[in-house]
């Protein structure tokens, strides 16, 4: 970041708007709007009103020369330029660490955007170094960036941000897929840089309570409009905390409070036996040798309850979730059938047909647009259910259901693509169920469910998954939420070492331990 005395950069917005190519409402419009040099503002909003679309604007996303398509109307400034000719300055770390990787080793990854600004050699070196360090990246600057999970995607992507040493930080919910010790890190590193620079910051984060510290200011913004809130966060949170918090902002001292059912347990779906997995083969001539994600583990998942995978980021539970989900063949052992499951087919997963898998065995990805086969939302959900045969009528109903339920009617028609980083994930959670109740998969497995939600949508998500719950499915997520754990988890298995411990629990009282250690 800026260190040599520069200040930070100005922003200046009036009557601005924005409507994304193919839609006929904005998603936002008449923002008027003026950020200080070396302010810090925390931007609020529910899932969808825009926040992600505001901070793309202000990198230069947006426009006649974007890369992000539509009509924009109004004035967008910063320092005096239009966005799109003040890029220089300016450092974004967006949801998806997988759209800004653009090299195949981590230390080149941080070097790209200071060797774009010109920057001399020996001074990327260690920027580059100094960066790596500062977020706890874990392994060395050679290391292939193919072979990263996804929280450590998300660490690379905001070390390279911080040795841009910009003049305005844009920050899209930068813990959001960082287990609690890389989220309370990536929070200090933040402090300190802060501390030593004068750069403008603007910062999107659900994490509202944890990193209200680092912001001066709150900003508040509605679907469809403008600003409706601005101010100190203590000024902001005292005046307008209860209509914020009933519009699904994330407001210290709401949280969400999903109505769920006890969970009626049952037999066991599925075991993961002595499952052992390994690192893909790399490309090239120097790659590193192929690791052990995960070695000898032994899971088992039971109907009618909610399991959760928990650990560090780079732990093995994705891995762990695909190999659950038959997606993928573990290097040794097997993820095997059990009860219903084996009466449909008694080989492991992995040798499942694919359409059969798909019937009894339903998968949310940590991306969620690796799942979308469609041009719009809505026969998005129509998908599945029609090409298995469902009846049509019993299929709308449902798809209304779910866009309802999920507040996605509005977007019915518009292309998957095109939402924001939480009504993907809402989408994606809804394929997953598109067959309707009476047809929902056995076991449903979903990485990172609560991503990018609001309180509302959060909620119910939440209680969609408790009432599969009641019905007999097996739930199995992939999460660093603690709230979702506390409300809707019966099972915790850490995944930490390359071994999952499985803890077993009932409501939010632990109980006792099981499994390999």
């Amino acid at each position: 970041m800026a260190e040599d005395g520069r200040p930070g950069a100005r922003v200046e917005l009036s009557g601005w708007g924005w409507r994304h190519a193919g839609r006929d409402t904005h998603t936002l419009r008449g923002v008027d709007l003026t950020i200080d040099p070396g302010e810090r503002v925390l931007l609020l909003g529910a899932s969808g009103t825009g926040k992600s679309t505001l901070l793309h604007a202000l990198a230069g996303l947006t426009g006649d020369d974007g890369a992000i398509g539509g009509d924009q109307e109004g004035l967008l400034l910063v320092d005096g330029e239009q966005a799109r000719r003040g890029r220089a300055g300016v450092a974004l770390v967006a949801q998806d660490p997988e759209s800004q990787i653009v090299m195949a080793r981590a230390g080149d990854d941080v070097a790209f955007g200071p060797e774009n600004l010109g920057t001399p050699p020996d001074e990327i070196h260690a920027r580059v170094r100094e960066a790596l360090d500062d977020v706890g990246f874990p392994y060395g600057p050679r290391h292939p960036t193919g072979a990263l999970s996804g929280g450590e995607k998300q660490r690379l992507v905001i070390a390279g941000a911080m040795a841009m040493r910009p003049r305005l930080l844009l920050l899209d919910e930068p813990t959001a897929n960082l287990d609690p010790v890389g989220a309370d890190l990536v929070r200090g590193v933040l402090v300190r840089l802060l501390e030593r620079t004068s750069a403008t910051m603007v910062l999107v984060e659900h994490r509202v309570a944890e990193v209200v510290d680092l912001v001066d200011r709150v900003v508040v913004l509605t679907a469809g409009g403008g600003v409706i809130a601005d101010g100190t966060p203590q000024a902001v949170f005292a005046e307008h905390g209860a209509a914020l918090a009933a519009r699904g902002v994330w407001v210290p001292g709401h949280g969400p409070a999903p109505s769920l059912g006890a969970a009626p347990g049952g037999g066991t779906l599925l075991t993961a036996a002595g499952v052992t997995a390994r690192t893909p083969p790399g490309l090239g001539v120097r790659v590193p040798p192929r690791r052990v994600v995960l070695e000898d583990v032994d899971v088992a998942v039971r109907a009618g309850t909610a399991t959760a995978l928990t650990g560090p980021n780079g732990s093995g539970k994705s891995t762990l979730l695909t190999l659950l989900a038959g997606l993928s063949r573990p290097y040794r052992g097997a993820v095997l059938p059990h009860g219903p499951l084996a009466r449909v087919d008694r080989r492991p997963l992995a040798r499942w047909p694919a359409r059969r898998l798909a019937r009894h065995v339903g998968t949310v990805f940590q991306h969620a647009e690796d799942q979308f086969v469609t041009g719009t939302v809505r026969d998005e959900l129509r998908f599945a259910p029609l090409r298995a045969g469902r009846d049509r009528v019993e299929t709308e109903a449902w798809v209304d259901e779910l866009l309802e339920r999920l507040r996605l009617t509005d977007l019915a028609g518009v292309h998957p693509y095109t939402l924001s980083g939480g009504e993907k994930r809402r989408l994606s959670v809804a394929t997953a169920l598109s067959s309707g109740p009476s047809h929902a998969p056995d076991v449903v497995l979903l990485d990172e469910p609560t991503f990018g939600q609001d309180t509302r949508t959060w909620t119910e998500l939440v209680e969609l998954l408790g009432e599969l719950r009641a019905e007999g499915r097996a739930i199995v997520m992939a999460t660093h939420d603690d709230l979702l754990l506390r409300r809707l988890t019966d099972v915790r298995i850490r995944v930490a070492n390359g071994r999952a411990r499985e803890d077993i629990r009932t409501g939010t009282a632990e109980r006792g331990t099981r499994g390999r250690s």
